[in-house]
């Protein structure tokens, strides 16, 4: 007969029913979290689940639509439009629905403008209750009208300990399903669940492949810690390179190497190199090196720039190696912000207009005629004068006693303030 003996994936086998089967999320989801008590009350406004894939946002809103009794709809972004919402308003006013219905719109990032302005007719009228995902970031994916109409939650990435939960109910709900008794190796749960990088659905669907590739051995299923490796390599690279995951981690590199922390700084190199990513790994080390050590040990930036070439010139995996050595190197340096303070300073002169003809006496006096223009006429060339300096006006009058530049605290510029305040006294 059509229909006998389908297949159930494991992973939908075992959804969570009610929130306390939902392994991790307990900042929102926990005895006092908020979006538990919203269920809870029975009043679900209008939301939006934000967070990576294999969090839970799918199940905490059919978990949502079950308490609260309401008929549920899914609808993803990628496919549908505004006029299948439309349907499924029409199921509002009927017996269908009588306690009205809960929308589930996923990857609501795939809506233009147009189509997130439509949704928000939706949002407003009480008989719908729109909960829309995104595994990106909603301050820079959802339009703003749509996020000031909804309350946002963030799903973070499972932790290995409460992912570890799930595999270890995976086994047992097969072993129960199958008729099998298991034979696991140790360490093979905790592997998966540290592999699953933070995605449950991922760490579960590992468990039945390994299941299923797995061999009887002396009347039992043998699950090899071995072969657990071999299904869950890589997994645990959660990473995009147009997503935010990509300009966090980057970021994250730089704010550990300004913070002198190598430890994090190798922690976030080696992500970005995993993940194959030498081009934003090598850019964002000879930024760090120019913005945030600089002039408090100038030598830097030669040293790194040597290494970023090092690492193009032999590629990955063995790049890692001299990258490791300039993320160390640029950690535990002094560090100065003084040289970017100093040229972003004067770039906001300059786009606010502050700024103003060139002193005739600098201006260039290289041609026929220079002279006649006032050009250069009074220039005296520092060279020609003791320790090779004179002063005289440099910047535009309008700005004559502006300062950008102030030396940082360490010993390469104090020494150099040191040195100019001597011979500037006189």
């Amino acid at each position: 007969m059509e229909g006998e003996n389908m297949y159930q994936p494991l992973a939908d086998q075992m959804r969570p029913t009610t929130l306390d089967e939902v392994v991790g999320q307990e900042h929102i989801l926990g005895k006092q979290g908020l979006l538990r008590r919203m269920i809870d009350s029975g009043h679900v406004p209008n939301m939006i689940f934000s967070g990576p894939s294999g969090t839970g946002k799918t199940t905490v809103a059919s978990i949502i639509a079950s308490q609260t009794k309401r008929t549920l709809h899914r609808l993803n972004a990628t496919t549908a439009s505004i006029s299948d919402i439309r349907a499924i308003l029409a199921d509002v006013d009927t017996m269908l629905a009588p306690s009205g219905v809960l929308l589930y719109l996923d990857e609501i990032q795939y809506f233009n403008k147009k189509q997130q302005q439509s949704l928000l007719e939706f949002m407003e009228n009480g008989k719908l209750t729109v909960i829309a995902s995104t595994t990106e970031n909603p301050y820079f994916y959802v339009y703003s009208a749509v996020l000031s109409r909804a309350t946002v939650f963030e799903f973070k990435p499972v932790t290995a300990t409460a992912a570890q939960k799930a595999v270890e109910r995976a086994f047992r709900l097969w072993s129960d399903r199958e008729g099998k008794t298991l034979n696991i190796q140790d360490g093979v749960e905790k592997h998966i669940a540290a592999a699953c990088g933070g995605d449950v659905r991922k760490a579960i669907n590992a468990v039945e492949f390994l299941l299923n590739a797995s061999e009887e051995h002396e009347g039992k299923t043998l699950v090899a810690l071995n072969d657990a490796k071999a299904v869950a390599q890589k997994s645990a690279m959660r990473y995009d390179r147009d997503g935010d995951e990509h300009y966090d981690i980057v970021s994250a590199l730089q704010k550990s190497i300004r913070g002198s922390d190598p430890d994090a700084a190798l922690h976030y190199l080696a992500r970005l190199l995993e993940a194959g990513d030498l081009v934003s790994a090598c850019r964002r080390m000879m930024v760090t090196a120019c913005e945030d050590v600089g002039l408090a040990y100038p030598q830097i930036i030669p040293i790194v720039k040597a290494c970023v070439d090092a690492a193009n010139m032999i590629g990955l995996p063995e790049a890692a190696i001299p990258l490791g050595d300039a993320a160390i190197l640029m950690a535990t340096a002094p560090k100065s912000n003084a040289g970017v303070n100093g040229i972003y300073a004067a770039m906001a002169d300059v786009r606010a207009g502050n700024s103003g003809p060139v002193p005739d006496h600098i201006r260039d006096a290289h041609y026929s005629g220079a002279k006649k223009l006032g050009r250069g006429l009074t220039y005296q060339y520092p060279h020609d004068f003791p320790h090779h300096y004179v002063k005289q006006q440099y910047l535009p009058d309008k700005l004559k006693s502006k300062v950008y530049y102030q030396f940082g605290d360490n010993k390469t510029e104090q020494a150099a303030k040191r040195y100019w305040e001597e011979i500037k006294k006189d």
